[in-house]
């Protein structure tokens, strides 16, 4: 196991967008009026992240600032402002398990601890194989379909400490598990199903037309 920093005191490759993300860092920015191309900056440092192997080096965020005419330091105070970003190398799979109050409710120490047992590293470490990094983060708002952890681009959601397990050997064996909701729920509708908002007029009747009385 190595702690998720490991390797930031070694030179940095340089970096630069490749051909296809030098267009879509172009029509990013062309959304937004004359003069306001900063305004892309989150939305270039993903593209930047993504290429980068799921983290963003010094380089990656001169590179932004070059490319949007901002100084680095400005680019730098985004980047460490919000927790989507990585400031130090990750593994593959990035898994997140969410300990705030909803998930912590519904049983969240159970999932960080399968999470633990399975991968064999603790939060804020990477998988000596460089297949998984552990990180503790605070609300997913999804708390309705709590406990939650997000792996990568995905939420997982609804999970049992069976469930996790089986996702986390899933993604070892290079399986895609399926996201969402792992007790069939549909979107964060009741456990139960529905039960208003059901198509009638509230007394079980069909809607009426709108505009009728």
């Amino acid at each position: 196991m190595s702690p998720a920093g490991d390797g930031m005191g070694a030179a940095e490759a340089p970096f630069s967008f490749s051909e296809a993300n030098v267009e879509r860092a172009k029509a990013v920015i062309a959304k937004y009026p004359d003069g306001r191309q900063q305004s892309a900056v989150m939305a270039l440092l993903d593209l930047a992240q993504r290429q980068n192997g799921g983290w963003l080096s010094q380089p990656a965020l001169e590179y932004v600032a070059e490319f949007l005419g901002m100084p680095t330091i400005r680019v730098a105070e985004v980047a460490t402002f919000y927790t989507m970003y990585n400031r130090t190398p990750i593994g593959r799979h990035h898994v997140q398990v969410c300990t705030n109050l909803s998930c912590w409710l519904r049983g969240s120490d159970e999932i960080a601890a399968v999470c633990r047992e399975t991968l064999g590293i603790d939060f804020g470490q990477t998988s000596a194989d460089g297949a998984f990094t552990l990180s503790e983060v605070e609300c997913l708002c999804a708390c309705v379909n709590a406990p939650i952890v997000q792996i990568d681009d995905d939420f997982y959601e609804d999970l049992t400490a069976e469930s996790m397990r089986t996702i986390l050997d899933a993604l070892r064996a290079g399986q895609t598990p399926k996201p969402g909701s792992q007790i069939g729920r549909t979107s964060s509708e009741p456990m139960g199903g529905l039960t208003t908002l059901t198509g009638g007029d509230g007394d079980g009747g069909e809607a009426r037309p709108t505009g009728e009385s």
